[in-house]
């Protein structure tokens, strides 16, 4: 659906042009940096309504991960008895989760932004792609929060004397976010583009990205998975972030330039085709969805 020619006459200058999209890479990324309050409206929108209207409002952010982990700490280091690599188990899984949960956060909420959002992508002009980066930086508050607590627990750790420290790769750290964010980001845009025609994707994202995660070093590391299987998890690229993230914060794990290298490449990759998905779609979604 092509957008009507829109002008705002403003001290004898237009000051902005709404035209016909000529081609697949126009993304009005310029566009988007225009519409920043907005952005950061959306951010405050999702931020507020995840703890409204509940009786432990933003504990929850702190409640979620702390259970999971006291559940895989249980099944996976008291019963299966997976190795952590002498990291303390709680510590040892957090540091999983935690990364894990913006990652998934991210896609599964971004998966089913033109499903959520018809309505007001109907009405009203705004740069479609703000709505997918809004979830991103919501959950990255979301994320920011549940890394306090893991900090808290590695003090908590590292005055009983626990077997971990913390290494030069930390200064990777802003890299892992960029790189989670992206993932899902993109992974987010291309399901998403697709449900707007094949609805049975919807009912496989959740059960896809809790599949997904025993695909990933989330409940075991690297070294435990059985040789003849190992390439297949470090094709997934959050294996090397994870890795990484354990490397700088607990120095244990499996890390490679190479592996990073390759993940990032594969990140920047579905992040690229993400988004010009989401453009080509977002164009005629509403006469579909």
């Amino acid at each position: 659906m092509i957008e009507a020619e829109k002008k705002i006459l403003i001290d004898g200058q237009w000051d902005m042009i709404i035209e016909p999209q000529s081609h697949l890479f126009d993304l009005k990324l310029k566009d988007v940096w225009h519409y920043r309050d907005l952005l950061l409206l959306l951010v405050r929108r999702d931020f507020v309504s995840f703890y409204k209207q509940t009786i432990l409002g933003p504990l929850w952010f702190f409640i979620q991960p702390l259970f999971t982990t006291i559940t895989y700490t249980f099944i996976f280091g008291n019963l299966a008895h997976i190795s952590t690599q002498d990291i303390p188990g709680p510590l040892f899984y957090m540091a999983g989760i935690t990364a894990w949960n913006y990652f998934s956060d991210c896609l599964t909420k971004t998966s089913t932004v033109f499903k959520d959002n018809a309505d007001v992508f109907g009405k009203v002009y705004f740069p479609r792609l703000i709505m997918p980066l809004s979830i991103v930086l919501s959950n990255l508050i979301k994320f920011s929060v549940q890394m306090i607590m893991f900090f808290i627990m590695m003090s908590f750790y590292a005055f009983k004397g626990g077997a971990f420290h913390i290494t030069g790769y930390v200064l990777l750290f802003p890299l892992l976010v960029l790189q989670m964010a992206l993932l899902g980001l993109g992974s987010g845009m291309i399901i998403s583009a697709l449900t707007t025609k094949y609805r049975d994707l919807t009912f496989l994202v959740t059960f896809g990205v809790q599949l997904l995660m025993y695909t990933t070093t989330v409940v075991y590391p690297l070294s435990a998975a059985p040789q003849k299987y190992r390439w297949l998890i470090l094709l997934n690229p959050l294996t090397p972030i994870i890795e990484t993230f354990r490397v700088g914060f607990l120095g244990k794990g499996s890390f490679s330039f190479f592996s990073l290298g390759i993940s990032t490449v594969i990140t920047l990759l579905i992040a690229s085709v993400g988004i010009i998905i989401f453009n080509k779609v977002e164009r005629n979604f509403i006469d579909t969805v």
